[in-house]
This record gives C-alpha cells, sequence and structure tokens, in this order.
C-alpha cells in the first residue's frame, strides 16, 4: 500500500488541485486497528473539510476518479488498498441511494471518522440523527472500548 502518509498527502494536493473543490481544514492523521477485514496493516485516518461547488454524486465521482489515477484497484469489503475516500457528509443533506449514501453510514460507529472529524468542526449536528459529534462519540466509546485510535503527529 505504499507510505500511507504520502498516500494522504497526494489526495489531498489532488483534491486541491480541482477547480470545485477547496480544503477548509484537515485533521491530524490517526493510526488505527483494522475494521471489518483485520488480518491487514494498521489504517492511516484523516478528516478533510471541503468546500465545493459540486453536487454530492458529482464530488463522488471526482473523489473516485482520485482514486482511481492513485492505483485503486477493485478490493474485497473492508480489504487493504492504497486510498479510500469518502464523503461522511455534505452539509446537512440525507442522501440515501444504492452507491451514495449521505451522512456515512459507519461515520456514527467508528471513532477513527469521529475523532478526526470532532478536531475540524467539534460543532457537527449529524442530520440523520440530530445528534452532536460529542453525543456520538460519548455513545460510541462507552460501547467501543475495543477501538484503539492513536494521534500522529
Amino acid at each position: 500500500m505504499g507510505n500511507r502518509a504520502a498516500n494522504l498527502q497526494l489526495a489531498l494536493d489532488m483534491m486541491e488541485a480541482s477547480p470545485h473543490i477547496g480544503v477548509k481544514a484537515r485533521s491530524s492523521m490517526y493510526l488505527t486497528q483494522p475494521w471489518g477485514k483485520v488480518n491487514q496493516a494498521d489504517f492511516l485516518n484523516q478528516v478533510t473539510w471541503i468546500e465545493t461547488d459540486l453536487r454530492p454524486r458529482e464530488l463522488l465521482e471526482n473523489l473516485q476518479e482520485i482514486e482511481i489515477k492513485m492505483g485503486r484497484q477493485s478490493f474485497e469489503k473492508w480489504g487493504p488498498r492504497i486510498i479510500d475516500l469518502d464523503i461522511i457528509l455534505y452539509g446537512n443533506e440525507i442522501i440515501k441511494e444504492t452507491d451514495l449514501i449521505i451522512p456515512h453510514p459507519y461515520a456514527q460507529q467508528r471513532l477513527f471518522v469521529l475523532i478526526p472529524l470532532q478536531e475540524i468542526n467539534p460543532e457537527i449536528i449529524f442530520s440523520d440523527s440530530g445528534m452532536s459529534i460529542r453525543e456520538v462519540l460519548i455513545r460510541v466509546l462507552g460501547r467501543e472500548e475495543k477501538q484503539i485510535i492513536k494521534r500522529i503527529d
């Protein structure tokens, strides 16, 4: 999977090169245990807050193009990959399509999403549950003690 930190930076650079995407903030990088398929290297995660004039479907297609340019290939569910760019939130929109669900369906279960998300915007309210990020974090921390997350500086 190469240098994971360099992969995250390259994906960010490619997003910023788009005339339709502006990076507003980015979190620290976090090392976490794999989710789903656990027999693989730890994940390196980062959350980026962007501004865009693209609609959600167009943004998804743009991010998928970046993944392909970086060498991402078809993979097994939750298996190793060079990069994985997800849309966690898109304003207050709620979208439920076959291949596009916003807010991301697992965002409120994963510390590797919640902790970096809170780092860049502690005021977030999840539009589908109405819960603040703080409320969600308290709930997840109470039941997911096995999720290990380590900030990388």
